[in-house]
């Protein structure tokens, strides 16, 4: 394991990131005391998203859905 000066590391960030990935974790010093050690993470994978439409030919919407009820609602709002 390495150590980067934290000047180093701010200017070759990307780099060093890509190194911890692949296995070779570093320090980082600030004049010359290590401060922290980089190293990759053994996160789990994200769950796949929901995804909109996944029922999609499954259901069927009556073409009057929006005015289903339309008479009802009226009576309720004071409407005769």
């Amino acid at each position: 394991m390495h150590t980067i000066n934290i000047h180093e590391a701010k200017t070759q960030l990307s780099k060093l990131v890509d190194q911890a990935v692949n296995g070779e974790p570093f320090i980082i010093a600030k004049s010359g005391k290590p401060l922290v050690k980089v190293t990759k993470l053994d996160a789990p994978e994200a769950a796949p998203q929901k995804r909109l439409g996944f029922m999609q030919g499954q259901i069927n919407v009556p073409d009057d859905f929006d005015e289903m009820g339309k008479d009802d609602i009226a009576k309720l709002f004071g409407a005769e």
